[in-house]
């Protein structure tokens, strides 16, 4: 009978241990990290006009066009698509923008210029459950090309509220105005 008590008590101490021991272990840094874009882009005013959250996918020798496939919707980033929040109502690519969260697709064509989505759905993975009925607008995002090339895909606003979506030598452009 102590016999058996002892074997439970050293089981139950063992699997607890091991529990604590898992609980503890954080995970690895993401391959392609989540990053934050704002207007105005200075950390220290709180009063934010538009904020982006998205993932930041590496190129790593890969070719640009098979990561973001031309005439196909992208989620524009990696993992969950781009989320973009107004805080007040906005002119978007010369649209009126009501105030809001929203999912950021975009169409890639490297001919001309980027079809820029803003979408009614939110918290979804990628693009692969994007529907077209749920679009709120879609703007020509002006695409330009850079002499050096932009490793990890990245968003920023300029100092006149325009968002821009660089990756590789492709640089994707959006005017933003106050209504």
């Amino acid at each position: 009978m102590k016999n058996s008590i002892l074997t439970i008590a050293v089981f139950v101490i063992t699997l607890i241990s091991s529990f604590q021991l898992t609980a503890q272990k954080f995970k690895s840094l993401d391959k392609s990290p989540m990053d934050v874009a704002a207007f105005p882009n200075s950390y220290k005013i709180s009063d934010k006009l538009v904020k982006v959250i998205y993932s930041r996918p590496q190129l790593n020798g890969r070719d640009l066009m098979k990561l973001a496939p031309a005439e196909k919707i992208w989620r524009t980033g990696a993992n969950e698509a781009a989320e973009i929040t107004f805080y007040k109502d906005v002119i978007f690519g010369g649209k009126e923008l009501k105030a809001g969260t929203y999912s950021l697709f975009t169409i890639p064509s490297y001919s001309g210029d980027w079809t820029v989505i803003i979408n009614k759905a939110r918290n979804v993975w990628g693009s692969y459950y994007y529907q077209q009925d749920q679009d709120v607008v879609r703007v020509s995002g002006k695409t330009s090309k850079t002499e050096k090339n932009i490793e990890a895909f990245s968003m920023m606003f300029d100092k006149n509220m325009t968002l821009k979506m660089g990756w590789g030598k492709t640089v994707v452009s959006v005017s933003i105005n106050n209504l």
